[in-house]
């Protein structure tokens, strides 16, 4: 029954997962591709055959749903990302580590993102906001589709004897077996949401709000308030809080040294759910700073709440390279 629906219907599953999968949907497109692969092997007169076709098709399904988040990167800029960020079960601090990931090598990131999970969640929209050209794109999509969608077919054509073992032994539950499938899959991502819902609770007990930030920024002395945003982000959204100092969370021991243990910290970063703040604070107090808050909601509760910011200088950016407490030079 599996050979004939592969046989009939495994070109468009493909086509179709391939395509589900690069628009963010929940589906299993490499096991799909691993599943063909399978198939092809065990029946090269049948389904063989389709092989080299199914690779084109994976590749330009992949570059088609790409492609609307590419875009969507273009028109909208930073707010693709953060609708990404909110969407993502990753964790927060790995979606920075792509940001800086893809600052360091560009649109190449794109050849190998598929192969690292959550790296092609937000490198392909900030391909977009970033500029780069959409020929440039396409060709570096389109060899990391290929590489992709070729490991997956290869991998099944290696483990097709385990396959057709496994499919075996899920035939004789009959149609249970599709429900332990589902129950499996629905319990990996409940876990994963959980996991992460889990650490933001333990890490946001103590958080301040916008109102009191503004509070204390009008008293004497006012707090140091430290932006970690990632560079490539700061590019996308060129906007701090008055009065704020850079800070690289990634260099924890020169912020430490920069900083007196007594002094009103406040650390912010920009999207409403990020947990790097709040691991930052709580790295600063272990570390002996007695009052170091992160701000909740970030940079976007603050604008949401009317408060004015600055924008930055195009070298404010750079400097930051270079120095992980650097003072924002910002005009109003």
């Amino acid at each position: 029954m599996l050979h004939d629906l592969v046989a009939r219907y495994g070109p468009a599953l493909v086509f179709v997962n391939a395509l589900a999968a690069a628009l963010g949907m929940p589906v299993p497109a490499m096991p799909t591709l691993v599943l063909f692969g399978a198939m092809a092997t065990l029946h090269p007169t049948s389904i063989g055959v389709q092989f080299v076709p199914v690779l084109a098709l994976a590749v330009i399904a992949s570059v088609i749903g790409d492609s609307v988040w590419f875009f969507a990167g273009r028109r909208y800029g930073g707010a693709t990302l953060k609708t990404l960020c909110r969407l993502s079960l990753s964790r927060d601090t790995c979606v920075k580590k792509t940001e800086r990931f893809f600052g360091r090598w560009g649109v190449r990131v794109l050849t190998v993102s598929k192969l690292v999970p959550g790296l092609s969640l937000l490198s392909v929209p900030m391909a977009g906001a970033l500029g780069t050209p959409y020929r440039a794109f396409v060709a570096h999509d389109g060899i990391g589709a290929l590489i992709w969608a070729s490991l997956g077919l290869g991998m099944g054509a290696l483990v097709s004897h385990q396959i057709d073992w496994f499919f075996a032994a899920m035939g004789q539950l009959g149609h249970a077996s599709i429900f332990v499938i589902a129950a499996l899959l629905a319990a990996y991502a409940a876990y994963r949401w959980i996991r992460r819902h889990a650490l933001m609770n333990k890490l946001s007990d103590a958080r301040i709000n916008v109102d009191e930030l503004y509070e204390l920024m009008l008293r004497e002395p006012a707090p140091v308030i430290l932006d970690i945003r990632s560079d490539e982000k700061r590019l996308l959204d060129p906007y701090v809080i008055p009065g704020t100092r850079f800070a690289d969370d990634r260099k924890l021991d020169e912020v430490i040294s920069a900083y007196l243990p007594n002094q009103k910290i406040v650390v912010y970063c920009s999207c409403p759910n990020e947990v790097s703040a709040a691991w930052m604070a709580k790295k600063l107090n272990e570390a002996g700073f007695l009052d170091v808050l992160p701000l909740k909601g970030g940079i976007d509760a603050w604008r949401e709440a009317g408060r004015a910011v600055t924008i930055l200088q195009p070298q404010a950016v750079e400097k930051t390279c270079t120095n992980p407490i650097a003072p924002a030079m910002s005009k109003h």
